[in-house]
C-alpha cells in the first residue's frame, strides 16, 4: 500500500492496525497521521524489534490489501 493510500484512508487503517498491534493506542497513532516511518517507530518501541523487522511487518500486512 502506497504513502498516499495508506495517508487517505487514515481511520480505517488506523482500525486495522490496532487489530494487528493492539499495543498501540489512539493517541500515538492519531500523532503519527498515518506515517509509516512513525508507526515503524512505535512498533519499535512497544514490540521491542528492529527497524527493518518492523518496516518489513508493515510491509507484509499492507500489501495483503
Amino acid at each position: 500500500m502506497n504513502r498516499d493510500r495508506m495517508e487517505g484512508n487514515w481511520k480505517q487503517l488506523k482500525g486495522r492496525i490496532q487489530e494487528r498491534w493492539g499495543d498501540l493506542t489512539d493517541d500515538e497513532l492519531d500523532r503519527t497521521e498515518g506515517r509509516r516511518e512513525q508507526i515503524a517507530g512505535l512498533l519499535q518501541e512497544h514490540y521491542g524489534i528492529g527497524r527493518e523487522d518492523a518496516e518489513r511487518e508493515l510491509d507484509f500486512y499492507f500489501e495483503e490489501d
